[in-house]
């Protein structure tokens, strides 16, 4: 339901070094870094992984592990469609009305920096959506800070006393730069 999607194809299928009991360890230690999802989702986005396991393995590793991302069962050929077949990656999707664009990848040595919301939303077409970046006309922007929330609070709507205190401290940031 969300406008951006993140899929992470990680290896956990028979053939893996680990399988049953393991996905592949780099996949492992980048899930282990995956922050809280509410903030991604805060700001229309998604991130799930894939790989081919049967869903009855990657709820019992998600278990084991304390891994919370949503994580899907390939069975057709996504992955050698968008490139990660045989090797790691993020690939990035937006949905604009019913047309769905591939906007992004981002495998080999760069993926495993992966991990934050930042790094995340960063590789996104609408970006942190805050008003400091370059955005096209129409794009999602809301101040520096205003947005940021604790995870388990995102649905009580607006604070409006963090958002003073942001723009407070955002103005004085400005005005010491200024100076």
């Amino acid at each position: 339901g969300r406008r951006q999607l993140i899929v992470y194809r990680a290896f956990f299928e028979p053939g893996v070094h680990g399988w049953p009991d393991h996905a592949c360890r780099g996949c492992s230690l980048g899930a282990d870094q995956v922050g809280h999802l509410a903030h991604l989702n805060a700001r229309n986005t998604t991130l799930a992984y894939a790989s081919r396991a049967p869903q009855a393995d990657i709820a019992r590793l998600k278990q084991r592990m304390g891994w919370q991302m949503p994580w899907y069962t390939i069975t057709d050929s996504f992955d050698k469609d968008f490139g990660v077949d045989e090797w790691h990656g993020h690939n990035v999707f937006i949905h604009d009305g019913d047309r769905i664009f591939r906007t992004y990848l981002i495998n080999s040595r760069g993926d495993e920096a992966m991990g934050t919301v930042w790094s995340y939303l960063d590789a996104t077409p609408l970006g942190r959506q805050e008003i400091w970046e370059d955005s096209p006309e129409g794009y999602p922007q809301t101040p520096l800070y205003s947005w940021w929330n604790w995870h388990d609070n995102y649905d009580a709507g607006a604070d409006k006393k963090w958002e003073e205190v942001s723009a407070a401290g955002e103005a004085a940031f400005r005005d010491k730069g200024e100076q």
